[in-house]
C-alpha cells in the first residue's frame, strides 16, 4: 500500500474516531443528567431539615424555568419553607406539593434551590417526583421509581430519592401546625344588655284562661240577678192581688 493510501486511511480513521467519541460523550452526558435531593444527616422525624435540590439541564436550546415537586406521604405543602434558589425564583404551594419558578435560566445552566421541611416523616426513603420545565415548553419528567425505565435513548428518568437514617431515640411526630384563631379586643366585645324574658307560652295561656273565666262569671251573674229580682216582683204582685181579692169578698 502506498504512503498516500496509508495517510488517507489514517485521516479517515481519525475522523471516525472523533465522531464516535463525540457521540459517546453526548450520550453519556444525557444519560448522567439527573435531578437529585440531598440533606446532611437526614433522619426520620428530624425537624427543620434543609433539603437541597439540583436539576441538571438537558436542553441545548432553552433554559430551565420551573420545577414542580410532588411531595411524598408524610409531608404536606404547608410544611415546606423556601430558603434560597435562583435569582427571582419563588415557591408556590400546590395541591400535591409545590413549584419553584422564575425567570428562565441560561441555556445549559443547572437549577439548584434549598427548602426547609418542618419535620421529616418516619420512613426509610423519600421520593420527590419532579417535573422540570424549560422556557420553550419542554418538560423532563423525573418520576420513575427506579433506574430500570428508559425513554428510548438508553437512559431513564428516576425521581429524586432521599435515604433517611433511623430516628433519634425519643423522637416523636410534632403536632400539626396550629391555625391562628381571630382574637377579639376589649373594644370589639359586645356590651352586655339586660333583657326581659318573655312569659312562657303556658303562663300566658293560663293568664288568658283565668281572665276569660272571670269575664264569663261577671257576664253570667248580671242576668241571673235581674231574673231573680223580676221573679220576686212578680210573686209579690201576685200575692198582693190575691190578698186584695179575698178582702173584697169578705
Amino acid at each position: 500500500m502506498s504512503r498516500t493510501h496509508l495517510s488517507y486511511a489514517a485521516r479517515r480513521l481519525g475522523a471516525l474516531t472523533a465522531v464516535a467519541l463525540a457521540a459517546v460523550v453526548a450520550t453519556a452526558g444525557s444519560a448522567s443528567a439527573h435531578t437529585e435531593v440531598e440533606a446532611e444527616g437526614a433522619r426520620a422525624l428530624a425537624q427543620n431539615v434543609a433539603l437541597t435540590f439540583s436539576a441538571e439541564s438537558e436542553s441545548a436550546s432553552a433554559g430551565i424555568s420551573k420545577l414542580e415537586v410532588i411531595l411524598p406521604d408524610g409531608i404536606i405543602p404547608s410544611d415546606i419553607a423556601y430558603k434560597e434558589g435562583p435569582k427571582g425564583w419563588k415557591l408556590a404551594p400546590t395541591g400535591r406539593g409545590y413549584t419553584v419558578s422564575g425567570p428562565k435560566l441560561a441555556v445549559g445552566e443547572d437549577a439548584e434551590y434549598v427548602v426547609t421541611v418542618r419535620q421529616l416523616p418516619d420512613a426509610k426513603t423519600l421520593v420527590f417526583k419532579t417535573l422540570q420545565s424549560y422556557g420553550d415548553g419542554k418538560v423532563d419528567r423525573w418520576i420513575e421509581l427506579n433506574d430500570s425505565g428508559g425513554d428510548g435513548h438508553g437512559h431513564g428518568h428516576p425521581a429524586p430519592r432521599l435515604e433517611l437514617k433511623p430516628a433519634e431515640p425519643g423522637a416523636k411526630p410534632v403536632s400539626p401546625t396550629p391555625t391562628e384563631e381571630p382574637t377579639t379586643s376589649a373594644s370589639d366585645e359586645p356590651t352586655p344588655q339586660t333583657t326581659t324574658r318573655p312569659a312562657s307560652p303556658s303562663a300566658s295561656a293560663k293568664a288568658a284562661a283565668d281572665s276569660g273565666e272571670e269575664d264569663d262569671g261577671m257576664s253570667t251573674a248580671v242576668p241571673i240577678a235581674i231574673g231573680i229580682g223580676a221573679t220576686v216582683l212578680l210573686l209579690g204582685g201576685g200575692a198582693w192581688w190575691l190578698k186584695s181579692r179575698r178582702d173584697g169578698s169578705a
